[in-house]
């Protein structure tokens, strides 16, 4: 039964790329539930394994309510997981955890907060290559919140150059090897944090070359991005075009993090408010914004 959960986890972490997270929270429930009663009568190796691939379980639900935009749900989730590692007395496991709560913490925009979780998790030698590196680039989060440029590219420097050393076997955690770019996405959102509208993009045009269309939920919030630090980087028709290929994704997904993204844009845009291309945005945006 652990390696069957095992196996299941990397279909779901792909079917979240693709579909959104909505339709996924209802599979991976029920799935967690029986987990956790499997571990009840669990005793031993198995008992640990159930245990270990029950937060991963967690880990992503609580990622899934996060992008539904439901942070106390997401929080919750997150508390779960480092329970779970706490029991299974894994060290790589509780270093994920803490890097999942300071994923909440940077959505929250609690910068302190984040570097705090990152650091505690990198003062523990035993974690693997793996952890260290999600953690640093997570750290970099932290830092852009406090306006730290300097930080932000130390860290995703240093996660660079550990990146190679990444061979573990575990299931989960593994964005870094599956996403194309993956710390150049970081460096990116950093950047338009920062409101370095030019730097950023021009990062996400050389990231989004290399984003397959199989993970369209992670492209549409990549493209929104784009469109935010086109914005900032005062090409308004520019961030309109690609405004329209992203309302799209975002009705198909119903990702709140990229709605969230998209409001970003809007606020960006406000300078052209009633210059044509603002207006045309406004049009644009209408089906995602509305309400919001």
């Amino acid at each position: 039964m652990v390696d069957y959960f095992q196996n299941q986890l990397e279909g779901h972490y792909r079917a979240d790329m693709l579909l959104g997270p909505h339709d996924l929270i209802g599979t991976l429930g029920p799935q967690y539930q029986l987990i956790d009663k499997l571990t009840r009568s669990a005793a031993g190796d198995t008992r640990r394994g159930l245990l270990r691939v029950g937060a991963a379980y967690a880990a992503l639900i609580g990622w899934l309510y996060q992008d539904a935009g439901d942070l106390s749900a997401a929080a919750f989730w997150r508390g779960i997981t480092q329970e779970i590692a706490l029991r299974a007395r894994d060290p790589h496991l509780i270093g994920y955890a803490m890097i999942n709560s300071a994923v909440v913490r940077t959505d929250l925009g609690d910068g302190a907060g984040v570097v705090d979780l990152c650091e505690a998790v990198l003062d523990d030698d035993r974690v693997v290559p793996k952890i260290r590196v999600m953690a640093m680039q997570q750290q970099a989060h932290g830092a852009s919140l406090l306006r730290d440029r300097i930080a932000v590219d130390r860290l995703i420097d240093d996660a660079d150059r550990l990146l190679p050393q990444v061979n573990d076997d575990l299931p989960w955690g593994n964005a870094c090897r599956r996403t194309p770019g993956y710390l150049e996405v970081q460096r990116a959102t950093c950047y338009g944090r920062l409101g370095l509208g030019t730097e950023a993009s021009n990062l996400w045009e050389q990231v989004l070359a290399a984003v397959p269309a199989t993970a369209r939920r992670d492209r549409g919030v990549y493209m929104a991005q784009h469109a935010t630090a086109a914005a900032t980087a005062r090409e308004p028709e520019q961030a309109v075009r690609i405004a329209r290929e992203v309302v799209d994704i975002a009705m198909e997904t119903r990702s709140a993090r990229m709605r969230r993204e998209l409001v970003t844009l809007e606020r960006a845009m406000r300078p052209w408010h009633d210059a044509p291309v603002g207006r045309a945005l406004t049009e644009v945006l209408a089906p995602v914004t509305e309400g919001t």
